[in-house]
């Protein structure tokens, strides 16, 4: 197709001789005629866009890429500037360029393709070897990795030791892969299949260079011949992680514009520059829409939106591309779809190289064959290089890769073309089934439990073979030959293409990156206006209860008690003011992890990030601090001077930028809640105290003397001081001194009453600022996110495997027949009545949603299930299908009877008797789709436990136990018994795992009715086998089970007996038997005229959603419904109903004594029991704590050492009291943050277990009580001694043990407050926000800061109602409130106590009654709101 002369013009430069441009002219009408057929739009040349085009031409390259054509809506072509495309003229382009993604795809990028070539552009192209790669990793084995408090404790000190090399490491080495080699190259797509944990992640890791630094790495891996130090691999090869991570608050297209910006255009403007100096010297005239969107893709900027446009149409996100993501706090887009945008993510970039990790977890089969299709089109046409990992690869996706490379155990068991890889098996004795995909096979031929079916040399016994046989097998085989003759002959460097691999770090300049960063970030402060909102509410409420409390009618200035009280107003501005800097803590961690997961893909620097968030929030201090200075100044009556408003004010914004800043430097350290949290109120405790108002300086102990230098807050309390004692106002002088009344209150506070400290403190806390900013920018620059824990090993890792080899050798013959008679007998050590559930007519509804009301919806109910009918049988496998949204959870909810809200009409009958809930409850099972478990339970615990609550009171322990075994067995989780649960998608078990401890947790109640919500969802074919293994055996005890399920696999479908169809809107049409290979569902719907015909070998499940979706119906005219209500099938089911609904003869109703299988007692030990394992094993919590309070004990002994026996003067008792104020409040505060996540946590397993029936909320709540019991009492204990000691209280035995009884119940009270109020909101963020203001008032009305007798008397009530006064009232009056040593001024300490605080010794008695009052309130408080609030809502 290409003219001889090409090959010239190709040489020669655009100042080339001018004969030659002349030649090439005269040349150019043949080739122009060759040419310009097949690249031509169907549009007809007209003059005008021709001379238009020769405009454009002129112009001089760098504008002339700016520019291009656009067709308008009537044809008539318009010139445009590129960076001016509006959002409906992009529109426009693709859809002419890709009208739909599935068809039109192709011909849009061969066209692109055809342009670049027709002027000899080579496009460059990555080959990635990897050689001899080992990696290996350290871990703890058996019940020492177990997360236990003493293992915490041992591990910690441990590595301590091992650190100074005194003790050698108690951790094994774990390889996970083994000595790999292999090819990928390019214009190829490499399909990456393996059972779970055979080191598929590890690889792609490895290859796309984002390996974790602590894994031990040996052999090498390199592109084009280069290793990775040579380029900059990140952006280079895109590595898109099987995690999704998103920021919830930015819709689906802001999110990949971001991306779009940061990873820039690559090498895209310099091939287009090139592309276009040859087109003009060749005079080739592109496709003008293609020019335009080349051009567009490849200006900074701009390309955001184009390629954005066109990935977002790929990945089929344009439907939802205006939707926020959204988290656990806000709904957003489905799983699925989170799925797809972070694949586009890293599409939108110019990455050359892709390695993709299970890309199509919570995807149907028919959107991932469509993005697997479209990636393959831009890899095979565009010359790409790319990786991808599948779970559940259906056929017709599997058919689309060329190569595929199979792990196992960490071997590569084979690696190359997709046509030879059943060829391979065979030659090793194994053949894959006819009706079977080809990846699930691969996944199972290399597992030890499903190896021997697919065994096909009958004349020869079977023997396993494992991974590391056939890996030997391999290279042996004519495809290993090949590939090892390939990688002998090392890559020549000559040929890689000098744009192919990336040398620059970051995608765009600095300023663009500053820009992009700064614009994402007030989007994301715009969005989350609510919590400044909430913020700035919050702030008003505490002014105006400032503003009461301090009233300036109740406010004299005539002694140093009144300063006192001034002083006291002051301190508490300067502790809001910077204590509202606090949520700045959660907001950094919440988006602490996208934050990393952007930085190590390059699309930032910290600094980038850093720089916006804190210069973007100065505005926000201001309306804070404006707020409340103008709300409070003069209603307190500070000094009315203007300037020394004006001076306030100022003071407070550098205070306020100051926290912020500590705060997000706090999160951006700690990096976890917990942690920072733990370290974040420790920062702040030491400045608290020696800020020098809780504790004077005179009598700061020399050792901590630099810690009162240092302390942002003394600075800051120092300089609000100055401000007011410097003023008119306070400057008589005291009656019998010689200095003004001012100054003599800021020195008895040991402060420095020179004017010139206000400056001095504004100079400190500017200086503070940029440090907290500059350390939080190098926080976030060189630490990296906590690693993850990994699963259990167990203790017997070398034996194990040889050991069951030799055990497996067998003959094939018996080997069936034996197993058949085993399976009948699992299970059913106990016995169950079988029962069957039928339901006639049954209509669901819920009340109208108000946004379908404003769209004009008349009716008051929608209706989500329209009158359907069914019956389920003992030792019938009956499968529940439909599209998304037809209503199959909601079906099997409403037959469960787990629905919480709407409205149930027709009739469900149990085994022909009427269903009542709380008989039905105790025989029936529901295994949720998500897995809810405790997350610090073994599994075996979660069995014993569940059977424990929920199996009848006659069966003895010995029965439970042994059932609990048999159903280990039948569930296969032998080998896990001792594993931690752990949480979703951080620890513990895998997912495949969680599903099967879900279905067993369940089996181990003995139901004799089981539903399962998708039991197979987001598992890989393998373990999607065993779960069903599992369901089939639990049938084949004889209980009747029914199955929601998505997109099962054809071996997964065929094992259902019967099925239960739904379209979309609730009606039913199918419900009956599958038949063999489906032989009566595939009748069925190919009698109805129209029906295409299913092809060979295609899924039945597929083809059947297929044929009965809506687009079908409409095309045929015809109601799947209406077919069904007039067919047989619905006559016989109807006469089915109406048998099976009337009793048999001699049954009786379900009756059972109690409503829960338990007596009252049983429940809470129960209860008790699991609570404690759970607390045991959580050292984050406990541990930390422990650590937290003895460390703070150490610290405020050493602070306030030896200060209890000084009484001589009235600062000295303040002194005192201010030591016992900080350390209630922060251990107290403390206490009940800490103890939030846990009991969140615990609350939504609750739910599930609740709903089982296992026990009534009362129970669960002593249970969480009492177990929090036990650890506050060592807590104090530890806290009382160390503190009691080394301040040197009294040494009284009454005087000690009330110190100790009052810091009990007070950290108690403040625990269970914690629990109260996760109990009384919907989760633990609102929790925080509402515990937190509490907090902030509990604090103002303590009686340090303004003492009783000296607050209004409209707020005193408030005093009394406040659990923290008891608490200080009480440690006080208990160790001073007798004394009578004189004071100073002539009265005894217990005369100052009465008079200054109105602390009298003799009312101890009710101090102590009204605390445990307190903590008994709080429990049950929590008890009952765990009872009366369900937050789920089904």
């Amino acid at each position: 197709m290409e003219p001889a002369n090409l090959s010239n013009l190709r040489g020669s430069s655009l100042r080339g001789s001018t004969r030659g441009s002349l030649r090439a002219n005269s040349n150019s009408i043949w080739r122009n005629n060759g040419v310009e057929i097949f690249s031509r739009s169907s549009r007809d040349e007209d003059d005008e866009e021709a001379l238009k085009w020769a405009a454009l031409e002129k112009l001089p390259t760098f504008d002339r890429l700016r520019k291009g054509l656009l067709f308008g809506s009537q044809g008539a072509a318009a010139e445009v500037d590129i960076n001016d495309l509006g959002f409906q003229e992009r529109k426009n382009l693709l859809e002419r360029l890709v009208k739909v993604a599935d068809e039109d795809n192709e011909k849009f990028l061969l066209k692109l393709k055809n342009r670049i070539d027709r002027v000899g552009i080579d496009l460059p192209t990555i080959e990635v070897r990897y050689e001899h790669l080992n990696i290996d990793a350290d871990a703890y084995v058996g019940s020492r990795s177990l997360p236990t408090f003493m293992n915490f404790m041992t591990n910690f000190v441990e590595t301590l030791l091992n650190s100074l090399h005194i003790l050698s490491s108690r951790k094994r080495q774990l390889t996970i892969l083994k000595d790999i080699s292999g090819i990928i190259k390019p214009c190829r797509m490499t399909l990456l299949l393996g059972p779970p944990s055979s080191g598929k992640t590890t690889l792609l890791l490895a290859l796309a260079g984002k390996l974790d630094p602590a894994l031990k790495v040996t052999g090498k891996v390199s592109y084009n011949g280069h290793e990775l130090h040579e380029f900059v691999p990140q952006r280079t090869a895109a590595y898109i992680s099987q995690h999704d991570l998103h920021i919830g608050e930015m819709t689906v297209r802001e999110t990949l514009e971001f991306s779009a910006r940061c990873q820039g255009v690559g090498s895209r403007f310099e091939m287009l520059a090139e592309l276009s100096r040859r087109e003009k010297a060749a005079n080739i005239k592109p496709d003008a829409d293609i020019d335009i969107y080349m051009k567009a893709a490849a200006t900074e900027g701009q390309e955001a939106n184009v390629v954005t446009d066109y990935v977002l149409k790929i990945l089929g996100l344009d439907i939802c591309a205006d939707t926020m993501v959204g988290d656990d706090m806000i709904r957003g887009i489905s799983g699925g779809q989170k799925k797809r945008v972070t694949t586009g993510e890293m599409l939108v970039g110019p990455s050359k190289a892709l390695f993709m990790d299970e890309i199509s977890t919570g995807l149907d089969s028919s959107t991932t064959y469509s993005i697997v299709n479209s990636l393959r089109q831009s890899v095979q046409i565009l010359k790409g290089t790319a990786v991808i990992s599948l779970l559940q690869p259906a056929p017709e996706t599997y058919n689309l890769f060329d190569d595929i490379i199979l792990l196992s155990d960490g071997y590569i068991v084979y690696q190359g073309p997709r046509d030879d890889v059943l060829e391979f098996f065979e030659s090793m004795g194994f053949k894959c089934p006819q009706r079977k995909g080809v990846a699930d096979f691969l996944q199972e031929v290399t597992s030890k439990k499903d190896q021997q079916q697919y065994w096909s040399k009958r004349n020869e016994p079977y023997r396993f073979i494992t991974s590391k046989e056939f890996a030997e097998a391999y290279q042996s085989f004519h495809v290993g030959r090949k590939l090892g003759d390939e990688l002998a002959t090392p890559f020549d460097k000559t040929k890689c293409h000098p744009a192919a691999l990336t040398n620059e770090k970051y995608g765009i300049g600095k300023k663009e990156l500053l820009k992009v960063c700064t614009e994402r970030e007030l989007l994301l402060m715009k969005r989350n206006s609510f919590v400044y909102m909430f913020k700035f509410s919050q702030l008003t409420i505490m002014a105006l209860i400032t503003m009461t409390l301090f009233f300036r009618t109740e406010m004299p200035r005539d002694t140093t008690d009144d300063g006192g009280i001034y002083a006291g107003a002051l301190f508490f501005v300067v502790i809001m003011i910077m204590f509202n800097g606090m949520s700045e803590l959660a907001m950094t961690i919440f988006k602490l992890p996208v934050f990393y997961k952007q930085r190590d893909l390059l699309f930032f620097p910290s600094w980038a990030y850093a720089i916006p968030s804190w210069i973007l929030k100065i505005p926000v201090t201001l309306v804070e601090v404006g707020l409340w200075v103008i709300l409070t100044y003069y209603v307190i009556g500070f000094d009315p001077n203007i300037t020394r408003f004006l001076k306030q004010f100022l003071l407070l914004i550098v205070v306020n930028q100051m926290a912020s800043g500590m705060f997000r430097f706090i999160g951006a350290v700690g990096r976890t809640m917990g942690v920072a949290s733990t370290f974040g109120s420790f920062a702040l405790l030491l400045q608290f105290a020696l800020g020098g108002f809780v504790l004077s300086r005179d009598d700061v102990k020399s050792w901590w003397i630099w810690g009162y230098w240092i302390s942002p807050m003394m600075y800051s309390v120092n300089s609000i001081l100055v401000n007011e004692f410097d003023g008119k106002k306070w400057n008589h002088i005291v009656p019998g001194g010689n200095e003004t009344l001012g100054s003599t209150v800021v020195k008895s506070r040991g402060f420095f009453p020179e004017a010139y400290w206000y400056w001095i403190g504004v100079g400190a806390l500017v200086g503070f600022t940029v440090v907290f900013n500059f350390c939080y920018s190098l926080a976030l620059a060189y630490l990296n996110p906590f690693d993850k824990p990994q699963a259990v090993l167990p203790e017997d890792g070398e034996n194990a495997e040889n050991g069951e080899v030799s055990s497996q050798i067998t003959s094939t013959d018996g080997g069936d027949s034996i197993s058949e008679s085993q399976n009948n007998k699992k299970g059913m050590v106990l016995p169950f009545e079988p029962h069957s559930i039928t339901f006639d007519d049954v209509v669901y509804s819920v009340d109208m949603p108000q946004e379908m009301k404003e769209q004009g919806a008349g009716e008051d109910r929608l209706v989500l299930l329209k009158g359907v009918s069914g019956a389920f049988r003992p030792g019938v496998l009956t499968a529940l299908m439909g599209v998304s949204g037809a209503g199959k959870t909601t079906l099997m909810d409403v037959l469960a009877g787990r629905k919480t809200g709407g409205y149930i009409d027709g009739e469900i009958k149990i085994s022909g008797y009427p269903k009542k809930q709380e008989t039905f409850a105790r025989i029936s099972g529901y295994c949720e789709q998500n897995d809810i478990h405790s997350p610090y339970v073994t599994v075996y615990e979660s069995l014993v436990y569940s059977a424990w609550l929920r199996l009848p009171q006659d069966v003895d322990e010995k029965t439970r136990k042994m059932f609990v075994d048999e159903v280990m067995e039948l569930v296969e989780l032998g080998p896990l018994r001792s594993a931690l649960v752990g949480l979703p998608g951080v620890n513990g078990l895998s997912t495949e795992q969680r599903k099967r401890l879900t279905i067993a947790v369940e089996l181990v109640a003995n139901p004799s009715i089981i539903f399962m919500d998708e039991p197979t969802s987001g598992l890989d074919a393998r373990a999607a086998a065993i779960v069903m293994r599992t369901v089939r055996n639990t049938v084949d005890t004889g209980r009747t089970v029914v199955c929601t399920i998505h997109q099962p696999s054809i071996d997964i479908f065929e094992a259902f007996d019967e099925l239960f169809l739904m379209k979309r809107g609730g009606q039913e049409i199918y419900v009956g038997p599958l038949g063999r290979h489906s032989c009566h569902l595939i009748k069925y719907f190919e009698s109805n005229p129209g029906v295409a015909k299913i092809k060979e070998g295609y899924n039945p499940a597929t083809w059947m959603l297929e044929v009965t979706a809506s687009a079908q119906e409409m095309m045929l005219g015809i109601d799947f419904t209406e077919v069904y209500k007039n067919s047989d099938l619905y006559r016989r089911n109807k006469a089915l109903i109406s048998e099976l609904g009337v009793p048999r003869p001699g049954s009786k109703d379900l009756h059972f004594e109690t409503q829960y299988s338990q007596s009252f007692w049983t429940q809470c030990v129960a209860c008790l029991w699991k609570q404690h394992w759970s607390y045991w094993r959580n050292p984050a919590y406990t541990a930390v704590r422990f650590i937290f309070t003895t460390f703070i004990a150490l610290i405020f002994g050493t602070m306030f050492w030896d200060l209890g026996t000084k009484v001589s003067k009235s600062q000295d008792l303040l002194n005192a009291m201010g030591s016992m104020y900080a350390a209630v409040l922060f251990l107290g505060v403390q206490n009940a943050s800490s103890v939030q996540p846990v009991v969140a946590i615990e609350r939504t397993v609750f739910y599930r277990e609740r709903a089982a029936g296992m026990y009534s909320a009362i129970p669960y709540a002593f249970g969480q009580v009492s177990i929090e019991i036990p650890y506050i009492f060592v807590q104090s204990v530890f806290y009382g001694i160390i503190v009691y000691a080394m301040i040197g209280f009294e040494w009284d035995v009454g005087k000690f043990f009330w110190y100790l009884f009052i810091m009990f119940f007070t950290l108690l009270y403040f625990t269970f407050y914690g629990m109260m109020g996760v109990a009384v909101t919907p989760n633990q963020n609102v929790a925080s926000i509402v515990a937190a203001f509490f907090y902030g008032v509990w604090n103002l009305f303590s009686g340090f800061i303004i003492p009783r007798p000296r607050m209004p008397v409209w707020w005193r009530w408030y005093y009394w109602a406040n659990p923290v006064a008891w608490t200080l009232y009480g440690l006080v009056a208990s160790q001073f409130g007798d004394i009578q040593t004189k004071l100073s001024d002539n009265e005894t300490v217990e005369q100052f106590l009465r008079r200054y605080f109105g602390f009298k010794h003799d009312f101890l008695g009710v101090v102590a009654a009204v605390l445990t009052a307190y903590v008994f309130m709080f429990a049950f408080t929590f008890a009952f709101a765990i009872k009366a609030f369900n937050f789920q809502r089904r």
